[in-house]
């Protein structure tokens, strides 16, 4: 990357047009961007999560799944390549039985919240809801890569999980959702 970055102002984005990783120019209102500034959201998102404390092995984990979504945004940003790895993919799903395999089974729906690490897990968990949708969406005009529809799925698992874990980590448990409790 030696000097690609070192003029950040082109002002060739002033016509509302913006340029893919092939050199091609497309509307800053393409599917493609909208699922591009998804993923860049949600990985803005957990270096957030990065900034509280939390047990060293979530970091870690957080961390490599940043490293992914860049992958991800490399994909997103090329047309018809295919970055993310089976070995990312199972790498996701190995974390979700592992820090589930440490908690309690649910029995009612939870409430995003507990510590504020678990809160900003459940945050990430929607917005990578909503960076799945635009990668759906992105699919049905445009093609996709499977692992890049699968990978966002299982991620949106993993931080559900991961903000149960968080809450437990740090001593706490569930907000419990009470059917009712407010009729």
């Amino acid at each position: 990357m030696a000097n690609r970055l070192t003029r950040i102002t082109t002002r060739t984005g002033d016509a509302g047009t913006t340029g893919l990783a092939d050199g091609s120019r497309v509307g800053k209102d393409a599917p493609r961007i909208a699922a591009l500034g998804e993923v860049d959201e949600l990985n803005s998102l957990l270096g957030v999560i990065l900034c509280e404390d939390m047990p060293d092995e979530a970091r870690e984990l957080i961390v490599g799944i940043q490293h992914d979504l860049f992958d991800l945004g490399g994909e997103l940003a090329v047309p018809g390549a295919s970055f993310l790895k089976a070995t990312q993919l199972a790498r996701i799903e190995a974390a979700v039985e592992r820090y589930n395999r440490e908690l309690s089974p649910l029995r009612e729906f939870i409430l995003p919240g507990g510590t504020r690490a678990a809160a900003l897990a459940h945050l990430a968990r929607t917005v990578c809801r909503r960076a799945e949708r635009a990668v759906v969406s992105l699919g049905s005009s445009e093609t996709v890569s499977d692992a890049a529809r699968k990978y966002l799925n299982r991620l949106s698992d993993l931080l559900f999980v991961l903000g149960r874990w968080l809450n437990k980590a740090a001593g706490g448990g569930d907000a419990l959702w009470q059917k009712g409790r407010n009729a």
